[in-house]
């Protein structure tokens, strides 16, 4: 029977998970799996290579990330679609923006009102009327999108705790699906978890008793393995799950800023404006034909491609280093464009050099034009938070 693992940290959940995603996804797709979610804890930095990798495997990446939210609720957040993908990626960013760098802080309040479109994997690690309480609060708003997981992981108490998963989700009227909380691709990665979890606890091996693995059981295991452990129907309802995520990376473009843009201007008239005072001041006698026709080009161009916000973006960038006296000089194939010339974004006139607009933005090349921007290093930094 065929499985998608919805649970799996890469080591882009810091100490915590000992595979690369790419060896996460090559196993996956040797084991024959039907899909695999990266699920990084409040973070998507391990989606982008474990899409590469999983394109040229050919098997299908889910993305989400997992959280541990402040009322001690554990959940898994899939997204089906960009709409969750947007949601999710607001609330890690919202929680990240709270917390000290490398914690988060997240609540079940922001869950509820931030996610209104992710699929989520309930992971109760009690069974005490305060979780069943957080479990109530989640289904009555959540319905549909909410299902409780299972990680069979070979533990003494295992048949104990699935009997009480069970009688929970019954109670709740919540479906169970198989999820392997999965922290490496094979089982020879025990030792190196091992290694990182004493270093996240400050503390050698030895001495790290129960805070380590009890088994290597948490790495990507075999179909025939995993039909041993878990019913069918939790097998096939992570199938299902799957199913329901279209979501791929491949749907995301850059989106530049709003702000650059004055209230009831639009960009393109905005740039055009900032373009004709920049041309005003480059030639106080007057723009010559030649270069105005240049410019009416290259304006043309950016305008049909639609990277008027780009050009605005840098121009706020350089506009941000010069009033507070921040070197800052553009340069490469940027130098071609009269329009960064106007801007002030380059210090070259392309026409009088004899400069080729087409090396630096042409509708034959599938790609957003490359200004290189030279700031003073020692305060790059006040640029960066701008």
């Amino acid at each position: 029977m065929p499985y998608a693992e919805l649970h799996c940290l890469s080591c882009y959940s810091f100490l915590r998970g000992a595979s690369h995603p790419h060896e996460l996804v090559a196993r996956a797709a040797e084991l024959g799996y039907a899909a695999l979610a990266i699920t990084d804890e409040c973070s998507l930095a391990g989606a982008v290579k474990a899409h590469v990798a999983a394109k040229e495997a050919g098997i299908k990446l889910i993305v989400g990330s997992e959280l541990r939210l402040e009322e001690g609720v554990r959940l898994l957040a899939l997204a089906p679609n960009r709409a969750a993908y947007s949601e999710l990626s607001g609330l890690i960013s919202m929680a990240r923006r709270r917390s000290p760098k490398g914690e988060y802080r997240a609540t079940l309040r922001d869950v509820i009102f931030h996610l209104k479109r992710c699929l989520l994997i309930w992971l109760p690690e009690h069974d005490d009327d305060a979780t069943r309480a957080y479990g109530l609060q989640l289904k009555r708003l959540c319905r549909d999108r909410l299902w409780l997981g299972v990680s069979h992981l070979l533990s003494n108490n295992e048949v104990r705790r699935y009997l009480g998963l069970q009688a929970m989700a019954r109670a709740l009227a919540l479906p169970l699906v198989a999820c392997g909380d999965v922290r490496m691709h094979t089982a020879a990665r025990k030792p190196l978890h091992d290694v990182f979890t004493a270093l996240r606890h400050n503390t050698s091996i030895e001495q790290l008793g129960r805070r380590r693995l009890g088994n290597s059981q948490q790495h990507l295991r075999s179909l025939a393995a995993l039909q041993r452990l878990y019913p069918p129907a939790l097998l096939e309802e992570s199938l299902h799950i799957a199913s329901l995520c279209d979501f791929s990376l491949d749907e995301l473009r850059y989106e530049y800023p709003e702000e650059v843009v004055p209230e009831g201007e639009s960009a393109n008239s905005h740039l055009r404006t900032l373009v004709a005072a920049g041309a005003a001041a480059r030639w106080p006698g007057g723009v010559p034909p030649d270069i105005q026709a240049r410019i009416d080009t290259e304006l043309a161009l950016i305008s049909e491609l639609a990277y008027e916000y780009y050009f605005l973006t840098v121009y706020d960038i350089v506009r941000f280093a010069r009033e507070r006296n921040i070197l800052c000089q553009g340069r490469g194939s940027a130098a071609n464009s009269a329009v960064c010339y106007c801007l002030g974004i380059t210090a070259v006139d392309p026409v009088r050099m004899g400069l080729l607009f087409e090396r630096f933005l042409s509708r034959e090349r599938a790609e957003p034009p490359d200004i290189d921007l030279d700031i003073e290093h020692d305060r790059r930094e006040e640029v960066i938070q701008h």
